[in-house]
């Protein structure tokens, strides 16, 4: 009886560090490529960035290109309000007052 209950134990703790390592695997997702963008200031990339995160950028941007595989939301303010171009992978926009914050849309 004592070594059914121990691999009844053992399975239960392997089953539920599959699960973890399952829960933690698909938690964390990023875009491939890159966001370029362009200001006064210099020339800017954002490398694999993760989704729905709002990355910040720094300065107003006079222009910003999706290089990665996923749609980015491009932004005027610098904490992703009044949104200003959806931006397919591949797309680029100019002008728009200058976007301030970029996020990838999961």
């Amino acid at each position: 009886m004592r070594s059914v209950a121990r691999v009844t134990r053992l399975g239960v703790a392997v089953g539920a560090a599959a699960v973890l390592v399952a829960a933690s695997a698909t938690g964390a997702q990023a875009a491939t490529g890159q966001i370029l963008y362009f200001n006064s200031a210099g020339d800017f990339a954002i490398t694999n960035p993760p989704d729905g995160v709002c990355l910040t950028l720094q300065g107003p941007a006079q222009l910003v290109s999706n290089k990665t595989n996923k749609t980015v939301e491009v932004f005027f303010t610098a904490v992703c309000t009044n949104r200003v171009a959806v931006l397919a992978p591949g797309r680029a926009v100019s002008g728009q007052g200058g976007p301030r914050s970029v996020r990838v849309i999961p």
